[in-house]
């Protein structure tokens, strides 16, 4: 294969804020599409983008597109496909199949048929629990086949063991403050920072590390996977911070384990995670940074009065103390971050946990 579609899976509603990332990393003319994002590229910007980009869900490598009105036609297509240049022999692997406004409307049907091509032609292994996964997605009898080249989701940095109640992934902690438009100059706080993900991220996009680097993946199982150049793609070093990482909760608990986390991520000395009730939080020394926060929203913690009075403590800290500082506040529930009395304006809507949230932000003053 010489150059090839590439898909970003995207957190529904954080499409533009993801397309927005791979085209600052240098990837070409990446395109808002139904679900991700897309691009034209090589093997090398498939280990890239899984890698660097710290707000896809997963990397798709799309393989082949044809048309198939009837099952008969799939497993000759499918061959056409040169599987023994792409996957070893012995090699593990499962199909996964999805069907849509087709005449083909019997996934497990299509998955069968793509799975008994590949492993004529390659010798690999069908089996239900492998970590390569082809996918198989028939829409209007487009069949489009793809290698799913990250395995686990790409939230899954491996250094947060250590969570709470209703954690934040890491995928939208960096979309969200990218959409605060933060660029690893100015300060981060989060003082209900639960598990520290916020604070996490933050601190390892000001350093330049790749959410990647303590990961294994999908394509490093794959014929095409070259070690050497693949480790070449990660940064040689961590930048100097000069800018301050701080959480704080009133949970203990929830404090050590983000202790624990920054540990894992190798940025403890970066970051500052204390006990303290919200009321106390206050700003570091130096010029206004952003304040990031993922409160309760009552759909699982909390009751609505008890939710209600918590926003409006957060406003007034922010109000009194946190002056000329971005806030965001993520939240499912206009009227709880109305009940900040800050003046912050919604995003858009985004897919979270079978919750729909918004990232309501402004200025605090």
């Amino acid at each position: 294969m010489d150059k090839f579609q590439i898909f970003l899976v995207a957190i529904p509603g954080l499409e533009e804020p993801l397309r927005d990332e791979a085209l600052a990393a240098g990837f070409h003319n990446p395109r808002v599409v139904f679900g991700g994002v897309v691009f034209e590229g090589k093997w090398p910007h498939v280990w890239r983008a899984n890698l660097l980009l710290r707000g896809a869900v997963r990397v798709l490598a799309r393989v082949a597109v044809f048309k198939a009105h009837h099952l008969k036609q799939l497993a000759p297509e499918t061959r056409a496909v040169d599987w023994a240049a792409l996957i070893p022999p012995d090699t593990p692997f499962r199909v996964e199949a999805v069907c849509r406004k087709s005449k083909l409307y019997h996934a497990g049907a299509v998955a069968e048929r793509v799975r008994d091509a590949i492993a004529e032609v390659t010798g690999a292994l069908p089996a239900d629990a492998a970590d390569l996964r082809i996918l198989a997605r028939v829409e209007k009898d487009h069949v489009t086949l793809s290698i799913d080249t990250s395995g686990a989701p790409l939230h899954r940095r491996e250094h947060k063991e250590e969570v709470v109640k209703a954690p934040l992934r890491e995928t939208m902690a960096s979309m969200f403050l990218a959409q605060m438009d933060f660029d690893g100059t100015q300060s981060v706080v989060d003082p209900m920072c639960g598990s520290g993900t916020i604070v996490l991220e933050a601190a390892e996009i000001a350093a330049g590390l790749a959410p990647g680097r303590s990961r294994r993946f999908a394509y490093e199982c794959l014929v095409t996977f070259d070690p050497a150049a693949a480790s070449a793609l990660l940064p040689a070093a961590a930048q100097k911070v000069r800018t301050n990482f701080l959480g704080s909760d009133r949970d203990g608990g929830a404090v050590k384990a983000a202790q624990a986390n920054a540990q894992r991520a190798g940025v403890a000395d970066l970051c500052a995670f204390d006990r303290r009730p919200l009321s106390d939080a206050r700003p570091p020394e130096g010029a206004p940074g952003l304040v990031l926060v993922n409160p309760p929203y009552g759909d699982r913690i909390g009751t609505r009065k008890e939710l209600t009075a918590l926003y409006a403590t957060f406003g007034r800290v922010m109000a009194d103390r946190f002056a000329g500082w971005r806030v965001g506040v993520i939240t499912t529930d206009e009227r709880l971050a109305r009940s900040t009395r800050l003046p912050l304006e919604g995003g858009a809507s985004v897919a979270h946990g079978g919750l729909k949230v918004r990232l309501w932000q402004g200025v605090a003053g």
